[in-house]
């Protein structure tokens, strides 16, 4: 089954710190919603833009993003 990485950019001198927040938000969903997602994290781009996401199963996508809104996906690679 294919992953999927649904992402929340962030912009701006505090982007980092921004996405690192939204992880908590992110985390929070998952266990009040008791949804089986390990993979919640942080990417820095650049100083200037960070990202916040979440790794789902392709199945499981649509009502985890109709909640949660995501600015973008892709298909999800651990490599």
């Amino acid at each position: 089954m294919r992953q999927l990485k649904l992402i929340w950019d962030f912009k701006g001198s505090v982007a980092q710190k921004t996405a690192e927040h939204h992880v908590v938000h992110l985390k929070e969903y998952v266990a009040l919603n008791q949804l089986d997602i390990s993979i919640i994290d942080t990417e820095t781009i650049s100083d200037m833009h960070s990202l916040a996401y979440l790794v789902v199963l392709e199945s499981e996508m649509k009502p985890i993003r109709d909640a949660l809104k995501p600015h973008r996906g892709q298909v999800y690679s651990s490599n």
